[in-house]
């Protein structure tokens, strides 16, 4: 018996940001805080080297969130969280910036997963969906 054929769109590639200037020209886009994190996100220009269909992530948790084992279970639940949302809210030629909160340790995964969803919709949302504030009229 053959597979049935699937009209969903494959899940996009994720790699990984690990050089500090790929971190700061990604701090130059768009950011969105939601509780437990901060996400910044930036479109990628052409010819870096990188699969264009590719949406690449990194990590960082300041030394605010405390001692080094605390910032790395922060970054590991992050990481877990994107592995697990990414490949169907982020998109493909996008980089993006993970910062850690003090939420990332003590929410609950399910709301781990809430913000980063929110983050990605929000910093991809139409901008040009959005009424004009001059436009409107007043009834």
């Amino acid at each position: 018996m053959s597979k049935p054929v699937s009209d969903a769109t494959p899940p996009i590639l994720i790699g990984r940001l690990k050089k500090r200037a790929s971190f700061l020209r990604v701090r130059k886009g768009n950011a969105w805080r939601a509780g437990a994190l901060v996400l910044q996100a930036r479109r990628r220009d052409g010819g870096q080297g990188v699969q264009e269909d590719a949406a690449r992530f990194g990590f960082t948790a300041t030394r605010r969130l405390g001692p080094a084992v605390i910032r790395n279970r922060a970054r590991r639940r992050l990481k877990e969280t994107v592995r697990l949302i990414a490949s169907a809210h982020a998109k493909p030629g996008y980089d993006y910036v993970v910062i850690a909160r003090h939420g990332a340790l003590t929410r609950s995964f399910a709301q781990l997963q809430r913000d980063l969803r929110a983050a990605l919709d929000h910093i991809h949302k139409d901008r040009s969906a959005r009424p004009d504030a001059k436009a409107r009229t007043r009834g």
